[in-house]
């Protein structure tokens, strides 16, 4: 039998090496054994063969013959140099397909695969057939994986009748033996493909071991080392076929699949499972930003808006990323709409008023945006902001200038499909579908969070996730990466080369307003409705909404001076008589109110009988004048009107108030029931809220369960009360009935309750972490 090998690769030596060198390589090559795994078949048959070329080459004139043989085939037509070079091409030239091909060769072409004539320019030597196990070994070891397997899969498919026979020793040994060389060759092949970049080969290798392995049952730990690099190469598999062109329709949906298991094992994108990829919180956040680019906006659309709902910070935001792209570049205003919508589940905890500015900015909505700007702690962006809005009124310029160019180098560049598309703010308000749209979006009031209002950060967290334009995306860290947990701040900020202190500089193609200079919106932007004008005069009066820092009680002084503003002009502009009648009519009036408040007073005082004159009795309880009857005993106040809140009671009115959140913001928008359960702050702002999405047709659903952990009462106000409590709520957002996200929390909540004329009301709550 021919096998191609010669002598000096048996030892790893080259054809120059002394007497000396052949000895010590002959000692070390035996002292080196092969995996535990394999049976003294091989191992003996393998030492068979390193005995075999120690000897040959260690016999003057056993070597002198030997050269001749084998520099006559090798240095016919070829320097020696060139000979390397052909040794390194054997490893490579055959390819993965080709492998596979040969492994589906049946059993009756086994003979021909190993007698037929090798290539006459490629050593080879003759072996007995007790010595195939550790021929294919010694190929192994020498980095021949391909030939490993194009030599030992055939007589592994469908039952081998040489092994049957026992022509190559003990069938119960050497079966197991080439079952474990050809997958350990693959598993080897697959490494190798690995460092060469060509990851879905390489999975293709290991996966072809795995099932080798697990056809034959045999050597699961090898199995689990197959397994575990197949994790591993996961992220970098996913890269390759998200990378090839959309016409490789079949490609990326696989590297799609490969991701959603991925994001599965690990709970979502901020999750802490493991998926046994290496990967920790922060790597695999890299790893989903580098990922990004190589997915279109409706690709990535599905894929995070499907992973908010488990819930998912992280994925919320890149879903709000998304529909603000798409919606953006598709000029469909109704995907920036529930871009806005799903900003508000993630205002409860981050600081994501900048964002809300620029869905505001892009509905038309300047009034909300401007309010939204005041809520930001976002020095840099709000800077820049300020800076180019210096000769206006409002902060509209400087945000029309930073909305664009946070399109442009913020957005746009994680999406292939909108890498190179341009961002004009201009030509969007122009698109008659935008207009059409605003036109018909009524005013919205501001929304407040749902639990909490976040202050504003007095600096940057740690792992926060940023867009990484401007600069390259990291490479997918080694599959070593350690796994940790990290606290997750979701908030863009201005990135690259062209973000400074005084915030990103302006493209130079962009189509914005000059720095300083007034904005002109197109009339969709600023929409006229009935109070329009009066809207204008505030915001001439009192440059914009809230500047003073008020926020929404700003906006409805202004709205209350406005008001008055107006009756006054109304009464300055009546005619003289007609205001000397109103004065007259006016004091008339208030002769009128007195004499009737006279009659009351008089018929009052008549009801409460004379006035005692003169010497009065001695009246004493020992003595009484008139018999006093005997009090009979009232039952006892409950627990909740003598001021002694109960766990009960508590779990009662918090019950009460999920209900009422839960009517409120529900289909039928029954904003009334707030009255009966919330007082200032929170009704207002609850109100507002409720008000909102039923103008807006949206609305949520809630499942709450509730346990109230303990009631602490207020030591010096008996009539302020605190709640312990945790509470699990499952909500579903809709917009005009179709769903829009999910969420599923368990948070613990603290509930200000007071009491006012007798009743308790709940004043406000936060979100203890």
């Amino acid at each position: 039998m021919l096998i191609p090998l010669d002598y000096y690769r048996i030892l790893g030596l080259p054809i120059q090496a002394t007497a000396e060198q052949l000895q010590q390589a002959h000692r070390d090559r035996t002292l080196q054994l092969p995996r535990r795994e394999y049976s003294e078949v091989a191992i003996v048959a393998r030492k068979q063969l390193l005995d075999e070329a120690c000897a040959v080459l260690s016999d003057s004139d056993g070597r002198k013959a030997y050269d001749a043989s084998f520099l006559a085939k090798t240095y016919d037509r070829e320097s020696e140099a060139a000979l390397e070079a052909k040794h390194q091409r054997s490893k490579t030239s055959a390819s993965t397909a080709t492998v596979l091909q040969d492994a589906g060769e049946t059993a009756a072409a086994e003979p021909k695969a190993l007698d037929a004539a090798p290539d006459p320019h490629t050593p080879s030597i003759e072996i007995d057939d007790n010595q195939f196990v550790g021929a294919l070994l010694v190929l192994q070891e020498l980095g021949e994986y391909e030939l490993v397997q194009k030599l030992g899969r055939p007589y592994l498919n469908n039952g081998s009748i040489a092994i049957a026979e026992g022509r190559f020793g003990d069938k119960e040994l050497v079966r197991p033996d080439i079952v474990l060389t050809v997958s350990l060759a693959c598993l080897e092949l697959g490494r190798e493909q690995w460092q060469q970049g060509q990851y879905e080969k390489a999975a293709k290798s290991l996966e072809a071991g795995q099932e080798l392995l697990l056809r034959e049952s045999l050597f699961p730990s090898v199995r689990g080392e197959m397994q575990a690099d197949l994790y591993k190469l996961r992220p970098y598999n996913i890269l390759e076929l998200l990378s090839l062109p959309e016409e490789k329709v079949a490609e990326r949906r696989k590297g799609l699949q490969i991701l959603r298991e991925m994001l599965q094992e690990r709970g979502g994108i901020d999750g802490s499972g493991d998926d046994r990829s290496g990967l920790g919180i922060e790597d695999f956040l890299r790893f989903v930003q580098q990922m990004r680019k190589h997915l279109t906006s409706s690709e990535q659309q599905a894929l995070f808006e499907a992973e908010a709902g488990r819930p998912s910070a992280v994925a919320t935001y890149l879903s709000v990323y998304t529909l603000l792209a798409q919606g953006f570049a598709a000029r469909q205003p109704s995907m920036i709409r529930r871009a806005k919508l799903m900003l508000m589940q993630l205002g409860r905890r981050q600081d994501v008023h900048l964002e809300k500015a620029v869905c505001s900015l892009l509905l038309g909505q300047t009034e909300e945006a401007s309010r939204a700007l005041e809520l930001s702690s976002e020095k840099e962006p709000l800077a820049f902001i300020r800076e180019h809005s210096q000769d206006s009124p409002d902060l509209l310029p400087g945000l029309c200038l930073y909305a664009e160019h946070w399109l442009q180098e913020e957005v746009f560049p994680h999406f292939r499909d909108l890498a190179n598309q341009p961002v004009s703010l201009k030509d969007y308000f122009a698109d008659p579908k935008v207009q059409a749209y605003l036109e018909a979006l009524p005013l919205e009031a501001e929304t407040a969070n749902e639990w909490v209002v976040v202050q504003p950060r007095s600096g940057k967290p740690p792992g926060r996730l940023q867009p990484t334009a401007g600069r390259s995306p990291a490479a997918v860290p080694p599959p070593s990466g350690k796994q940790g947990a990290s606290t997750v701040t979701l908030t863009p900020v201005p990135t690259g080369a062209s973000t400074s202190a005084s915030g990103p500089k302006s493209p130079a193609t962009a189509a914005v307003p000059r720095p300083g200079a007034p904005v002109s919106l197109p009339t969709a932007t600023a929409r006229q409705h009935p109070d329009s004008t009066a809207k204008q005069r505030r915001r001439k009066n009192s440059g914009r909404s809230g500047a003073s820092g008020k926020g929404l009680t700003g906006d409805l002084v202004d709205r209350t001076r406005t008001k008055a503003s107006q009756i006054s002009a109304k009464v300055k502009s009546m005619p003289r008589n007609r205001l000397a009648m109103f004065l007259v009519a006016g004091v008339l009036s208030l002769l009128f109110l007195w004499l009737i408040l006279s009659l009351l007073a008089s018929a009052i005082q008549a009801l409460s009988g004379p006035s005692l004159q003169g010497e009065q009795a001695v009246v004493g309880l020992e003595a009484p004048p008139i018999e006093i009857p005997t009090v009979s005993v009232a039952p006892e106040p409950s627990a909740a009107a003598s001021g002694a809140m109960t766990e009960e009671a508590a779990r009662d009115l918090v019950q009460s108030w999920l209900s009422a959140k839960a009517a409120a913001l529900g289909p039928n928008h029954a904003v009334e029931e707030l009255k009966q359960v919330l007082t200032e702050p929170a009704l207002s702002r609850w109100q507002l809220m409720a008000e909102a999405q039923q103008r807006n047709n949206a609305h949520q659903r809630y499942v709450h369960k509730l346990q109230v952990n303990g009631v602490t009462t207020n030591p010096t106000n008996p009539d302020r009360v605190q709640v312990d409590t945790q509470v699990s709520e499952k909500a579903e957002v809709f917009d005009r009935d179709q769903p829009v996200s999910s969420r599923n929390e368990n948070l613990r909540v603290r509930y200000d309750l007071i009491r006012q004329e007798g009743e308790w009301r709940i004043m406000d709550w936060q979100v203890i972490k």
